[in-house]
């Protein structure tokens, strides 16, 4: 059992460091290239990616965010592309989180996630209050540039990468290892 809590901890730790490194790569990319984020909107895509990327070490943990962002980030880029009229966004958005929740699906049938997982349903409040707010401009100018550059996936992914850092302490403490 002890071994099995320790290997669980390795895991998640790897799963941390991953989150920071691919954080710290999309940080020196947004300082070095500073990539007009209007004409190339990776933002909210390279988000999910980057936890996907970090799903496949532990797949129980950020496979529903990494899947459901990853959709939404694609739904996001065609948007501000230009690849989609204006008059059709709403409906890819609704099609992106119909294709984020059908990913969780499968993800569940193979164990990953479990039956009582609130998740997608916090992701999706979370996009339609973003939504409501742009609809009324309640938010900062400087939102939706933020969202579609790389400062946005490389913090976030940075901060995820401390959150589970800290957790996988926890957890080999709780193992007994230290």
């Amino acid at each position: 059992m002890r071994r099995n809590l320790l290997v669980r901890a390795t895991r998640s730790q790897r799963q941390a460091y991953t989150l920071l490194i691919v954080g710290i790569i999309l940080l020196l990319g947004a300082w070095l290239l500073h990539i007009n984020p209007y004409a190339y909107p990776l933002g909210v895509f390279l988000l999910g990616a980057g936890m996907l990327v970090a799903a496949f070490i532990d797949p129980a943990r950020l496979m529903i965010a990494g899947s459901m962002t990853t959709a939404i980030g694609i739904a996001v880029f065609l948007g501000f592309r230009g690849l989609i009229p204006g008059s059709q966004i709403f409906p890819t958005y609704i099609l992106a989180l119909g294709i984020g929740l059908l990913a969780v699906a499968f993800a569940a049938r193979r164990g990953y996630v479990g039956r009582g997982a609130i998740s997608p349903a916090i992701i999706v409040l979370g996009v339609g209050l973003i939504e409501i707010l742009l609809a009324a401009h309640l938010t900062p100018s400087s939102l939706i540039p933020f969202a579609l550059s790389l400062w946005f996936p490389g913090l976030g992914l940075i901060l995820l990468g401390i959150l589970y850092l800290i957790r996988s302490m926890k957890e080999v403490r709780e193992s007994g290892a230290v």
